[in-house]
């Protein structure tokens, strides 16, 4: 499995990938393809495929801050979960965000999606605050999320 910067050529897979989950945080087309656009805040997106293959199994984006950094989706393919993909993605972030000075990484996730909180919860995110009812359909808390890039 190889991890790799996203291109733009990548947004239809991504896209596709992103409205296969529930769990992911739901774009709209403007959104990634802003994600390459020069007037766009900068960003890092990843995607996990295999080497010299089309196929996506998993993608990241983050936005950079001087000091932070967020990161804004996580997806892994249904059926690629439990393999480490996840991990990997977020944890070339972290090391990205450290290379680059920033302070801390952040993010929210829906309280229910216990394999993610799980996951960043090993990477050593902790619990910061909530955000009470910030997902529709259902509504649900989103819990914020951040880390110290020292301590990686």
């Amino acid at each position: 499995m190889l991890i790799r910067p996203a291109t733009p050529s990548d947004i239809p897979l991504i896209r596709e990938l992103e409205q296969q989950s529930e769990t992911a945080a739901h774009w709209a087309e403007r959104d990634y393809d802003a994600l390459f656009a020069p007037e766009a805040p900068k960003r890092v997106a990843l995607v996990a495929a295999e080497e010299g293959g089309r196929e996506i199994y998993g993608f990241a984006v983050a936005r950079c801050g001087a000091d932070e950094w967020e990161i804004e989706n996580v997806v892994v393919a249904v059926g690629q979960r439990r393999r480490g993909i996840g991990s990997r993605l977020v944890r070339q972030i972290l090391q990205a965000a450290r290379d680059s000075g920033a302070e801390s990484v952040l993010l929210e996730v829906r309280e229910s999606n216990v394999a993610a909180r799980q996951l960043y919860e090993k990477l050593g995110f902790i619990e910061t605050g909530r955000r009470a009812a910030y997902y529709r359909e259902p509504p649900e808390d989103a819990l914020l999320l951040s880390v110290c890039t020292e301590n990686l």
